[in-house]
């Protein structure tokens, strides 16, 4: 039994993460990575479950509560409830109508069960008509646009294009390219035999190396990225560059990092803390 006047630790942990979720204000892009954080970190606990119990009317609860269900339904390979997930972005996002999140959790769960592209472009505008260079957003798109998907590379191409045109070099999407490029060379080398014959010369090809050269000259820059998920960015640059063999650009990454490791892309290789500092390491040889 609890003691008189001490405070669970769960309350503690929903109150925190209220006042998480409150700082970023109408910072979508912020607010964005904040609730991926705390969704990964979450998932296994009763905290979003709790907080919404606690707090049935707050759109944060609402949020948080989605974006886990979609972390484990990413982890399991589908989700348990899509249609009651995606009441609950609905619900969040009539509280908070000016949010993109709660349409770009929507976007996710449609792509993880492979709605039919009438629906997904549906979503899809209602997440950009909000924020059109919402980072998570176009990167469902670019999965669901992806052959391994459904799609094809040159509808991935297309869509990399279109964003190029309208958005700016260091803008919350300037990722894509290379996104595209690393999640192709992971379905080659995992097609295994003959066609992973085709990475020995996958990253001197001229529109992939086009990419790294692009991404490793301006990126590293100061002040060049800003925006809330700069680190993933460059994380992702960094093992590209490692990958390519291209030592001497990646050693002008990994500081900037000062030791900041995502998982993604570095699970690719095991543990993501020992690729990252075995990648460093070879990188500065």
């Amino acid at each position: 039994m609890a003691r008189p006047g001490l405070i669970g630790t769960t309350d503690l942990h929903v109150a925190r993460i209220a006042n998480l979720m409150q700082q970023p204000g109408v910072d979508w892009g912020r607010r964005a990575h904040r609730l991926a954080v705390l969704a990964e970190a979450t998932v296994g606990s009763d905290v979003p479950s709790a907080w919404i119990a606690r707090a049935p009317r707050s759109a944060d609860a609402m949020l948080l509560y989605a974006w886990t269900e979609l972390v484990r339904g990413r982890w399991s390979g589908g989700m348990r409830d899509a249609p009651a997930t995606l009441r609950t972005c609905y619900d969040a996002a009539d509280l908070d109508p000016g949010d993109p999140n709660p349409w770009a959790v929507a976007l996710g769960v449609a792509r993880l069960e492979r709605y039919d592209r009438h629906n997904v472009l549906a979503i899809w505008r209602e997440v950009t008509a909000r924020d059109p260079q919402h980072r998570e957003a176009h990167l469902q798109m670019l999965g669901y646009l992806s052959p391994e998907e459904g799609g094809s590379r040159m509808q991935v191409l297309e869509f990399i294009d279109s964003v190029r045109a309208r958005t700016p070099a260091n803008a919350p999407t300037a990722g894509l390219g290379l996104a595209a490029v690393v999640g192709q060379h992971r379905s080659i080398v995992a097609k295994g035999h003959l066609e992973a014959l085709m990475v020995r010369d996958f990253w001197t090809r001229p529109p992939v190396a086009k990419v790294l050269d692009e991404a490793g000259e301006m990126w590293p820059q100061p002040g060049f990225l800003r925006h809330a998920r700069t680190m993933a960015d460059l994380n992702l640059l960094a093992y590209a560059l490692v990958t390519a063999e291209r030592g001497q650009q990646a050693a002008r990454v990994f500081p900037l990092l000062e030791g900041k490791v995502t998982a993604w892309p570095w699970e690719l290789r095991g543990d993501p803390v020992e690729a990252f500092l075995d990648a460093q390491a070879r990188s500065v040889r």
